[in-house]
């Protein structure tokens, strides 16, 4: 009865009891959505300080800084690969499959979008007040500081020095880690509150009327969530990706409910220690780095976004065109910021690349957020494979 009634299986149920909530009774789901909000800052409070220790600690706790030219290496090495094949996916996918463009009033959301330069980006890594960045949320700035932080602490001569501070912030982030353990068992409330909302604002009305877009996208993450990762799993981690689906499937309904791969990244470092045994100084620096700049499923999904909005202005693509879409898609998904919807933001790189019009963005918005469920739920699988795969290689 207890397993019946285990996190895993309550989060499911509350998927399906959302679904069902905001089809038949709207107004309901409508009028909880504060529950999931509580939910998601509760997961978000705890992200920025998360991510700073864990890196600081599986870094600081390496026994050199050959050790970590190792991980940080062969983590490069695994990211470039999966997002690489995101991307040849999402374009093999959309030229295999024609399709017919129906008509769709234009969305304003698209004018309140960011754009986003390849010079803005590149200045944008390195924070200028680490503080400021902290407090607002910034990932990729606490990766950074943290990265430079955690390696000077190994260059301290005084072993009691060294030990002091590392024995600090591992004690953090086991209380942070309790922490998390605490939020995670609310989330069947808090997804069976967000996913309600999200099906009774959108309804399942627009997301037919754009259904070839959505089923030539799903088609693409279904492949790449079932092969592609699954693969690289098997033939190279050397280990069963279905038996470690079941281990890991909490962080994966949590990512498919919140569309945040950071939000999820609590949960995400709780399963991969503790349920499936990857060393600390593994998941803690390969799962926080992930969580920001291995972004599979959005690489796959601006890929595919980019030339389907091409075809409906009549932009004939040709294959250098296709080509710059796959290294720019690769490139912007790294970096991508780990919240909802971040794809739109990245997309304005790729288009103002290939001169595709920044305004088609808002022909696919309106299915964006339920797009978004899937190819979030699938950064943070290759996340997760990220982690067990390296840990093999990592003594």
């Amino acid at each position: 009865m207890k397993k019946l009634l285990s996190i895993e299986n309550l989060t499911f149920l509350g998927i399906i009891l959302g679904v069902f909530t905001g089809v038949y009774f709207p107004e309901f789901a409508t009028s909880i959505k504060f529950l999931g909000d509580i939910f998601l800052n509760l997961l978000k409070m705890i992200v920025i300080p998360l991510i700073f220790v864990s890196i600081f600690v599986a870094i600081s706790k390496l026994s050199s800084v050959e050790e970590l030219k190792s991980i940080g290496v062969k983590a490069f090495l695994y990211y470039l690969t999966t997002t690489s094949l995101a991307v040849i996916t999402g374009i093999i996918v959309i030229n295999i499959f024609p399709f017919s463009f129906p008509h769709i009033n234009p969305s304003q959301e698209v004018n309140n979008l960011s754009k986003l330069t390849l010079e803005g980006f590149i200045q944008n890594i390195i924070p200028s007040n680490i503080f400021q960045s902290l407090a607002e949320g910034k990932a990729l700035h606490a990766i950074v500081f943290a990265i430079l932080f955690s390696t000077s602490v190994l260059y301290i001569q005084s072993s009691l020095k060294r030990k002091l501070i590392v024995d600090f912030f591992d004690g953090l982030n086991d209380a942070f880690l309790k922490m998390a353990k605490w939020i995670v068992a609310l989330s069947p409330i808090g997804v069976y509150s967000l996913i309600g909302y999200v099906v009774a604002e959108k309804g399942f009305g627009t997301i037919l009327s754009l259904w070839q877009y959505v089923l030539v996208v799903l088609i693409g993450v279904f492949w790449h969530f079932t092969v592609n990762l699954p693969s690289l799993a098997y033939f190279i981690g050397k280990f069963n990706p279905v038996k470690y689906f079941k281990q890991v499937r909490e962080a994966l309904l949590i990512a498919f409910s919140t569309c945040s791969s950071s939000a999820t990244l609590p949960v995400s470092i709780e399963v991969a220690e503790k349920e499936v045994g990857i060393p600390k100084k593994v998941a803690g620096f390969i799962l926080p780095l992930g969580a920001t700049i291995n972004m599979d499923g959005t690489a796959l999904y601006t890929a595919i976004a980019s030339i389907f909005i091409a075809n409906v202005y009549g932009i004939d693509l040709t294959l250098t065109d296709e080509i710059l879409i796959f290294i720019t898609a690769t490139l912007a998904s790294i970096g991508a910021a780990a919240i909802p919807s971040a794809g739109l933001i990245t997309m304005t790189l790729i288009f103002s690349t290939v001169g595709i019009p920044i305004e088609g963005i808002s022909l696919i918005i309106a299915v964006d957020r339920f797009l978004d469920m899937f190819r979030t739920a699938t950064n943070v699988w290759g996340d997760l494979i990220g982690a067990k795969l390296i840990s093999r290689y990592i003594n």
